[in-house]
């Protein structure tokens, strides 16, 4: 089975990043980079990440006028990257800026493209918070919507939260890819994940790749908690 663990490298240093990288790569699918790595290390993690073989996840949420995130996107196909994110939000326009970069730019460089991502409602956000962002304050209408509109523009995948897995699975293609957020055991303390689920039920629902973070890196042996949770996946 294709490992599907994404692990979340939220450290501040490249130093940590790199060591966890090291200790992980046996047993992770790949290794997420988000804002606080990227703002802390730059672009030369991606390459000293990609330099040891591992897949990069580049979690950097691009939202913006579609000239600008193409310009964005260009830059991280550059880095090789397998994975990035683009808000939803952002409009049709600018999804289907992002995805056709992708693709002509992997197709310049002569590699695959990577997979553009839309993030639909971030994990954090509950009825409430929507309600006050002036939202609709119906989370599952909300992600339905903008992940429809992701289809429309071309996008391959998407980040939802598990809640919301399977109803996407019922009415996007088979082929789209659903990368969740979000995983927790359910032993877990409340933290400001609002909608969790467990590895094993995230992708009984029909998720594609798990992002953990904390509960990995944050954990005494890092290697031995991500042990335990392929192993609950497997079982």
């Amino acid at each position: 089975m294709r490992n599907p663990i994404i692990v979340a490298l939220d450290v501040p240093t490249a130093e940590a990043a790199l060591k966890l990288v090291e200790q992980l790569t046996p047993v992770a699918g790949g290794f997420k980079v988000g804002s606080e790595l990227f703002t802390s290390a730059g672009p030369d993690i991606v390459r000293r990440i990609r330099g040891l073989g591992a897949p990069v996840f580049l979690d950097l949420k691009f939202h913006d006028i579609p000239n600008t995130v193409a310009k964005a996107v260009a830059a991280a196909v550059k880095l090789d990257v397998q994975m990035l994110t683009v808000h939803a939000s952002g409009g049709v326009e600018m999804l289907k800026a992002a995805e056709r970069v992708a693709q002509e730019s992997a197709w310049q460089l002569g590699h695959a493209p990577p997979l553009v991502l839309g993030v639909t409602i971030l994990t954090s956000l509950d009825t409430t918070a929507l309600s006050q962002i002036g939202l609709d304050p119906n989370v599952i209408r909300q992600v339905r919507r903008l992940a429809n509109m992701a289809n429309q523009a071309g996008l391959r995948g998407l980040v939802c939260s598990p809640r919301e897995v399977a109803e996407l699975r019922q009415m996007l293609p088979a082929s789209t890819q659903l990368v969740i957020p979000g995983i927790r055991a359910h032993t877990a303390p409340a933290d400001d994940q609002k909608r969790t689920l467990s590895a094993r039920e995230a992708l009984a629902l029909g998720a594609n790749w798990l992002v953990i973070g904390r509960p990995i890196c944050a954990a005494e042996d890092p290697r031995a908690a991500a042990e335990r949770i392929l192993k609950e996946i497997a079982e």
